[in-house]
């Protein structure tokens, strides 16, 4: 299993840990983070003591805050932004797919490649100052791919999901508990105690039966999206503009940014 220190895994009982350990950065996700998530999800996954993979982010004030923006830097080439979207799909795909029932618990801020691995989630949970969102519209200006864009509407539908994309609309806990984005609101105290209540239950549930119901949902899924590189002219229009290539620069330095609309 891969391990980093900004990625903390542990089994305890039947729980298999996934920690997001960089809360100087509000758990922003690096390259090698992403790696080790889903490594350890996959070898979680192959345990048959596991019988829950929880995700939670460390510090008490974001599940994930995005991807790292740093590494956008060098970004220049049409296939940057296409492999980029490409990679996180693999990854988030990956966790979407897993046997295992899976949980996010939600601390504050749930954005950008945060909200994605909490979308892949079977089960998720905040507390009450959840802030989930993917606010590229205000940020970055690059696009999501198509897979990540329909987990959104699948979700949230469509209406919510053109305000969160459009209008960097950030859903918070009570809203996100109205529209059946996370399945209750819990004390941060209370989070870990609520994955252990789950993984009992889940204990007493018969495995083949959950890992089937699994399996026929991805296959839906499958069947009811578009093909991964169904949007790769419109990923490569936004990574390769003059506007992405500004706001990545402004957004490392702390200054705001202009659009040009090219």
């Amino acid at each position: 299993m891969s391990q980093t220190d900004d990625i903390l895994c542990q089994k305890q009982g039947s729980i298999g840990w996934i920690r997001f350990n960089r809360p100087q950065a509000r758990n922003a996700m690096t390259w090698q983070m992403y790696e080790a998530m889903i490594q350890a999800s996959q070898a979680f996954d192959e345990d048959e003591e596991v019988r829950l993979i929880a995700f939670r982010g460390e510090g008490g004030e974001a599940f994930v805050a995005g991807t790292d923006i740093k590494q956008f830097a060098d970004f220049r080439e049409r296939r940057d932004g296409i492999d980029y979207e490409r990679r996180i799909d693999a990854v988030i795909g990956g966790i979407e797919r897993l046997g295992t029932p899976t949980v996010a618990l939600i601390d504050g801020y749930c954005v950008g490649g945060g909200a994605a691995i909490a979308l892949a989630c079977d089960f998720r949970y905040a507390n009450a100052a959840l802030k989930f969102g993917i606010p590229i519209a205000k940020t970055l200006g690059n696009c999501l791919s198509i897979t990540n864009v329909s987990r959104l509407v699948d979700l949230i539908g469509i209406a919510r999901t053109k305000r969160v994309l459009m209008l960097a609309k950030m859903i918070e806990a009570d809203e996100a508990l109205a529209v059946g984005l996370i399945d209750a609101v819990v004390d941060s105290e209370a989070l870990d105690e609520t994955a252990e209540t789950l993984a009992e239950k889940l204990s007493g549930h018969a495995p083949l039966t959950m890992r089937a119901t699994k399996a026929c949902i991805s296959r839906i899924l499958d069947q009811r999206r578009p093909a991964h590189d169904a949007a790769d002219d419109l990923i490569a229009l936004c990574y390769t503009s003059e506007d992405f290539r500004g706001a990545v620069k402004r957004f490392i330095d702390k200054t705001p940014y202009t659009w040009q609309g090219r």
